[in-house]
């Protein structure tokens, strides 16, 4: 064990996780002077007033697992003695006052933009800029007010609030920044001292010093969606420079599968053009994306997913087409095509498939058991919430595995419930 220390070093700190849970565990044994969150890290240093407050804690828990929200965290004492600024700027920001402040958004459910961040943080003194981006540590924002006690009374207020009931959790940190420089009023970024700034982006980040590196993406007409949906960095793993449009898919259930299924599926990556099952080969199908971009999403979240009791294998196909004929379904004018409205949104929620889906464009008087009715022929439901976001009812279903899941959405999602079309798509949250 570490040289006994007033610091202690908490581990396995999630997203979750407020200074105020981490305060509770810990005020039992002592007054507690400092506490930084290393959220990248999912860590936090905690300073008690003196080392035998600090020792009692670890001793206690030396024989009881410390949990938060049903999460086992971790406690040693730290190889500080002392928290200083110092230290405190190597792990995070300051914990001094500053007029900017950093914002992460976790369990991004609903599109954040500008104008919603501004409408969150106006309150509190006028808000001179707004920058958002997309870094590892998820959707990120600065927001520079033109005095550093707005900031902090807005700290203070907001800090671990969700901005829509359930999801959009605040994670608000000072940032150690003097200025905001913003070169666009966008959707994406936002100088309220300047309304006379261009909105163009030009398919490049507005900010890449705030966010990743600016990507200089392919020459296709989705570009400003991608740049405003990933901030101008592009999601871990996926180039933006594939020209293959077409799509492979094999080992399919060719008992369970037709052109419809896969289209719910693949069409959660962008437009979908054709789809064509190959009668020589029943568990092989090939599916025409809208460009290389959307392509290159599909067989990266796709990739090894269950479907059926089979594993898909899903790669770029030597075909830059599929031909048009009777042996092929066509999509091209489909209106379930997701990405022609709201593309940065659906672009923003491409993932892998999960164990949780959403349900929107659902009737008004809907009720929890009739959208369970619905799906619950395809595995166990372990969890269900109802519940209305800007007027309109909407839904998520927790299943026991991520198969199960995906087997709902590609049979229900445009099916008709209570004579509403509804839309079905996989949700990033953990938990209901």
């Amino acid at each position: 064990m570490a040289e006994s220390s007033k610091v202690i070093h908490v581990r396995n700190v999630g997203h979750e996780i407020s200074e105020n849970d981490l305060l509770q565990l810990f005020q039992p044994f002592g007054v507690i002077t400092k506490l930084v969150m290393l959220r990248a890290k999912n860590q936090a240093l905690l300073q008690m007033q003196d080392v035998s407050s600090a020792i009692s804690a670890l001793q206690f828990f030396t024989n009881v697992q410390p949990t938060i929200r049903g999460r086992n965290v971790y406690i040693q004492f730290s190889s500080h003695q002392e928290l200083t600024t110092i230290e405190q700027n190597i792990h995070g920001r300051e914990d001094e006052p500053n007029r900017i402040l950093l914002v992460t958004v976790h369990h991004m459910l609903y599109p954040i933009t500008v104008d919603v961040l501004h409408q969150v943080f106006s309150p509190y003194g006028f808000v001179e800029k707004l920058v958002t981006f997309q870094k590892s540590a998820g959707f990120q924002a600065l927001i520079q007010y033109q005095a550093q006690q707005c900031a902090a009374s807005a700290r203070t207020a907001l800090q671990g609030r969700n901005i829509y009931d359930g999801c959009c959790q605040l994670d608000i940190q000072f940032s150690n920044l003097e200025e905001l420089q913003v070169n666009y009023n966008n959707d994406r970024s936002r100088d309220y001292t300047n309304p006379n700034l261009p909105a163009e982006q030009k398919g490049r980040s507005s900010h890449p010093g705030y966010g990743d590196a600016g990507v200089a993406y392919p020459q296709m007409a989705n570009t400003a969606a991608i740049a405003a949906a990933f901030g101008g960095g592009l999601p871990p793993g996926i180039t933006g420079t594939n020209d293959r449009c077409t799509v492979l898919v094999s080992n399919l259930n060719d008992d369970s599968v037709d052109e419809d299924k896969l289209f719910n599926l693949f069409s959660l990556y962008g437009n979908i053009v054709r789809i064509k099952l190959l009668r020589n080969k029943p568990d092989h199908a090939l599916v025409q994306m809208g460009d290389g971009f959307q392509a290159e999403l599909a067989v990266h979240f796709l990739k090894g997913a269950m479907l059926f009791g089979k594993r898909l294998e899903v790669n770029f196909s030597k075909h830059p087409n599929i031909t048009p004929g009777t042996d092929s379904h066509d999509y091209v004018n489909s209106n379930l095509n997701r990405f022609n409205r709201n593309a940065a949104k659906n672009y923003r929620y491409c993932c892998s498939p999960t164990k949780m889906i959403h349900f929107s464009t659902l009737p008004q008087d809907v009720t929890e058991e009739e959208v369970v009715s619905h799906v619950q022929e395809h595995g166990a439901i372990m969890n269900t919430k109802v519940f209305e976001m800007n007027g309109k009812k909407q839904a998520l279903v927790q299943f026991e595995n991520e198969e199960e899941a995906a087997e709902a959405l590609v049979c229900k999602h445009a099916t008709s419930l209570g004579g509403s079309i509804i839309r079905i798509s996989f949700s990033q949250l953990q938990t209901i």
